[in-house]
């Protein structure tokens, strides 16, 4: 399936999907938030090293459609005025960022309405690298996420589960968004493991590629069904590979304008 037909097809499921996601995504986003108040405990356990989960944001940068996600223009000159100052224009979903409940569902919540406490979240790393070193397009599943409770324990309520695909040492090639013949290939999630993560009361899922679906998906599953459940989504995490598999806590420096259906975010781990 071409590109532009991947996004006319999300677009018109999108719709067929309004009205059954309404409800949910009011009482989950309540759901979660309870999640990450009662998870507090779990996040006492960092030793006070910060790693930064935040790629630099400039016109390079890969984006979904390949069009610069950002472009500058000079508002204030320093030598004319004393100071400088830059005017910005921003693809929301672009660079690391944050995906709100809004991006896929018509009424769902906002970047600026995501509750606080789900932004400070225990994280859990989940790796993948085997599987991504052969297939382009792995997806984390269910299985995945149950080898990781068998070898570390439960993922705790209102957690983040970060995806460690090392996709990250792409970012500066073209491999990092699509093959030679411009097919997009990354990993992502599977949606078998995010309807269990639901199940396990994670507040947020984020990805070391381009999208939270691998690049093969033709229908965003994931994005469809994770999202207007009112739980959130982070896409272009970078240093994944320098955290453990359980103990870090994650901060997520969301944006908060309003309607926002996401935006670059600046994303720390305390380990």
């Amino acid at each position: 399936m071409c590109n532009a037909c991947v996004i006319e097809h999300v677009k018109e499921t999108m719709l067929s999907r309004r009205s059954l996601f309404m409800g949910a995504a009011a009482s989950g986003a309540a759901a979660i938030a309870a999640s990450a108040i009662s998870a507090r405990p779990a996040m006492a356990q960092a030793s006070g090293k910060v790693v930064d989960l935040t790629y630099v944001f400039d016109e390079k940068f890969p984006t979904f459609d390949g069009a610069p996600g950002i472009a500058y223009e000079e508002a204030v000159n320093f030598d004319k005025s004393g100071y400088q100052l830059w005017k910005l224009t921003i693809v929301e979903h672009s660079g690391t960022h944050i995906d709100a409940p809004l991006h896929f569902s018509k009424d769902g919540m906002s970047v600026d309405q995501i509750p606080a406490e789900s932004l400070i979240c225990p994280l859990c790393v989940i790796d993948i690298t085997a599987k991504a070193r052969d297939d382009a397009n792995a997806a984390l599943e269910a299985e995945d996420v149950q080898a990781w409770v068998s070898a570390n324990g439960e993922i705790p309520k209102g957690a983040c589960i970060a995806m460690n695909s090392g996709w990250g040492a792409k970012v500066a090639t073209p491999e990092f968004r699509n093959t030679p013949d411009g097919k997009f290939a990354f990993p992502g999630f599977g949606k078998s493991a995010t309807d269990l993560l639901a199940e396990m009361g994670v507040a947020a899922i984020a990805s070391d590629s381009l999208s939270l679906d691998p690049g093969n998906s033709p229908d965003f599953a994931v994005h469809n069904s994770w999202l207007p459940g009112g739980r959130y989504g982070i896409e272009n995490l970078a240093n994944v590979d320098q955290l453990p598999a359980k103990g870090a806590t994650i901060f997520v420096g969301a944006p908060k304008h309003a309607r926002g259906t996401g935006g670059p975010a600046r994303i720390l781990a305390m380990v």
